[in-house]
């Protein structure tokens, strides 16, 4: 089979798309036919060493992907073979023509979900509608600001808040990127090139404060918002997509009374599987009620995966894009 291989950590132009074995699942795992990947900015920090999680080499990266069921392994009852899924394999394996997960991290998908839908919803909606129902605990009626609400995880970000009831500010770099997140339902917007983003928040929001910060970017735009929460805000840290992880003056969260608070979704999936099933069931109905969508910027083929990378790393991307197997 064809798969994209990381041998060391290092550039992402270092990717070699080449022929490896097919391999065979284990004891409750099963053999994916990879119908198409997301790609993700942690798919690019992961081959570069950047992550947190830091696999052996050889690899395949590749964490989120929609496939069809071709081998089961020993003791898996609950699935059959030709059936769709959507799966996630916990950082690695996804850029690749077939993929070996386990049984337990796959959820089956009807018809009426595409491939390209199919493969872009976890991840990204996944980590949002986390972030906002069990971390921040987002609230009908609340403020929540969206950094960087143009790219794929800023626009679930700004559906589900919208879904859960909130105002949305949604917060980019250019008018372009404002107009995609007014199209997925902000209600405010604010270009933080042109207008300083802690006056901006504090007029859209009467003076008071963001209830609840989504911030995937990090930087400058962090330090802005430190100085714009509400009193009992919520300050979430998703990552770092700007290159620059921010110091925090912890006087702040002391004199205003409010927290700052990490989001690790993959964490989230591992240690608590029931809350994550309901979250994407929840995901799913939202999806076919039409509240929920994807937005993808660009399909590549497998072989040109070091280019989808190369574009989400360098933040080009208007929602998310997917790789499929040529």
């Amino acid at each position: 089979m064809k798969a994209i291989v990381c041998e060391e950590f290092g550039p992402i132009d270092s990717l070699v798309y080449k022929e490896i074995d097919t391999p065979e699942p284990g004891k409750g795992e099963i053999r994916v036919k990879v119908k198409a990947a997301g790609v993700n900015f942690p798919d690019g920090l992961l081959v570069q060493g950047l992550y947190q999680v830091k696999p052996e080499r050889p690899f395949i990266p590749g964490m989120e992907f929609c496939g069809e069921v071709e081998v089961l392994g020993e003791g898996v009852k609950h699935l059959k073979i030709g059936q769709r899924l959507i799966c996630t394999s916990q950082s690695y394996g996804g850029f690749a023509e077939k993929a070996i997960v386990n049984s337990k991290l796959v959820m089956p998908i009807t018809d009426d979900m595409s491939d390209v839908d199919a493969a872009n919803i976890m991840c990204a909606h996944g980590t949002a509608h986390h972030a906002l129902k069990q971390r921040a605990r987002l609230k009908a009626g609340e403020t929540l600001v969206v950094l960087g609400a143009a790219g794929g995880t800023g626009i679930a970000a700004v559906q589900i808040g919208k879904a859960m009831g909130a105002k949305v500010i949604a917060v980019c770099s250019s008018d372009e990127k404002l107009a995609i997140a007014k199209e997925n339902g902000a209600d405010e917007l604010i270009n933080y090139a042109e207008n300083d983003l802690k006056a901006s928040i504090k007029e859209l929001t009467g003076g008071k404060g963001a209830n609840v910060v989504y911030d995937p970017v990090g930087g400058e735009a962090f330090d802005a918002c430190t100085r714009a929460m509400a009193r009992n805000g919520r300050l979430l840290v998703i990552g770092f997509a700007s290159g620059k992880i921010p110091g925090f003056p912890v006087n702040l969260a002391l004199v205003k009374e409010y927290s700052v608070i990490g989001v690790f979704w993959g964490s989230f999936v591992m240690h608590e599987p029931m809350p994550f099933l309901q979250n994407m069931q929840e995901l799913f109905a939202w999806y076919k009620e039409g509240k929920v969508s994807l937005v993808t910027d660009e399909v590549f083929p497998l072989s040109k995966t070091s280019d989808a990378l190369a574009k989400v790393m360098n933040r080009k991307v208007k929602g998310k894009v997917v790789v499929v197997a040529e």
